[in-house]
């Protein structure tokens, strides 16, 4: 029996269904006309029922940035897994290999030393496990720096018993799409040339996901963030505030003076993150209200540019700016339609670090 947001405690996350299944469908359509299959990454939602419900709508599998969020999603009935990150250690390698037999899987590498521990883990396996080699096209995060430096790591996965060359994989810099291409066609002209043509070319990043069709060396696209966008994502022009799923429901608690109110969603609430935008978010109803301070348990809204002013008690709802940590910071959800409380879910993937 659904409930109104009325008889919510706060601070909570709100999910709008309604909105978050527009985005699937919009991202799904936009793939499904372009011939680009999506992969996407369910570290944004960390939700079972999401991540089979992208499954439904067309994508080839999913994304997760952690074992135990892979691990999470295998118990949900996922069958098809990437895994984009080095894993390092005994204890995650023999969970790895117990995952790998359940479902399908593929991993990521960077440096021999990972391929190394890959290939100690499943050097007896009967079935090998894919290895895709990461590069960096301009994040300046994790992957190797040159197409020579893919081919000798690609001679290296293809050389190591219990272990297949997968293709590459890379996470472009926001708004570098272009740059990102250019890198990828070289790597992929280096290592086809070499004899190491890669079946899988993995890249993704919703801010250019409605260019994800120009990179034409790619066969599949990560995107994660698109199901709920955020205010990073509105201003980067994947979306408008409208299409944004996911708000932080809070209470205003003090307003000490005219030009200040303070809520009940801090640090532990929000993201911290500002992305280059000024406040910690967007407070809806309230277009000049600033957040513009978090402490730990409270929210510091400037209220100097607002005509409007919100009362103490009044419940408003806040856009993050990043909605991905948001999301890590709550054990449950609120997927709401209409106004009413549809159902209310435990965030299963959350808090897995490992």
């Amino acid at each position: 029996m659904s409930q109104s947001i009325d008889a919510l405690e706060t601070p909570c996350i709100l999910i709008d269904l309604d909105k978050a299944e527009a985005n699937l469908k919009r991202a799904q359509d936009y793939a499904d006309a372009h011939g680009v299959h999506l992969r996407p990454h369910i570290k944004t939602h960390k939700l079972p029922s999401f991540a089979r419900r992208q499954v439904e709508l067309g994508a080839i599998g999913i994304t997760c940035q952690k074992l135990g969020e892979a691990e999470v999603m295998a118990d949900a009935g996922i069958e098809d897994i990437f895994l984009p990150y080095n894993l390092i250690g005994e204890p995650k390698l023999a969970r790895l290999r117990q995952l790998s037999e359940r479902v399908k899987l593929a991993v990521t590498a960077d440096s021999a030393f990972v391929i190394d521990g890959y290939g100690r883990a499943f050097a007896d396996s009967a079935t090998p496990l894919v290895v895709l080699v990461e590069c960096d096209t301009g994040m300046g995060r994790a992957g190797v720096q040159t197409p020579e430096e893919a081919l000798a790591l690609a001679r290296h996965i293809a050389s190591t018993p219990g272990l297949v060359f997968g293709g590459i994989m890379t996470y472009p810099a926001t708004g570098k799409a272009a740059e990102a291409r250019a890198w990828l066609d070289a790597a992929v002209a280096a290592l086809t040339d070499a004899g190491f043509p890669p079946k899988i070319v993995s890249t993704g990043g919703t801010p250019d996901l409605w260019h994800a069709h120009e990179t034409a060396a790619a066969t599949e696209y990560r995107p994660g963030t698109y199901i709920y966008l955020d205010r990073f994502q509105v201003a980067k022009g994947v979306g408008t505030i409208d299409d944004c799923a996911l708000t932080v429901l809070t209470t205003v608690v003090s307003r000490p003076n005219d030009g200040r109110a303070i809520v009940d969603a801090g640090s532990k609430s929000l993201t911290s993150d500002l992305l280059g935008m000024s406040g910690y978010g967007q407070m809806l109803g309230y277009p000049d209200a600033v957040i513009a301070g978090l402490s730990e348990e409270h929210g510091t809204i400037d209220l100097s540019a607002s005509k409007e002013k919100p009362a103490i008690g009044e419940r408003v709802q806040i856009l993050p700016n990043h909605v991905c940590p948001v999301v890590n910071l709550f054990d449950r959800v609120h997927l709401v339609s209409g106004g009413r409380v549809v159902r209310t879910e435990r965030v299963e993937a959350r808090g897995r670090v490992d």
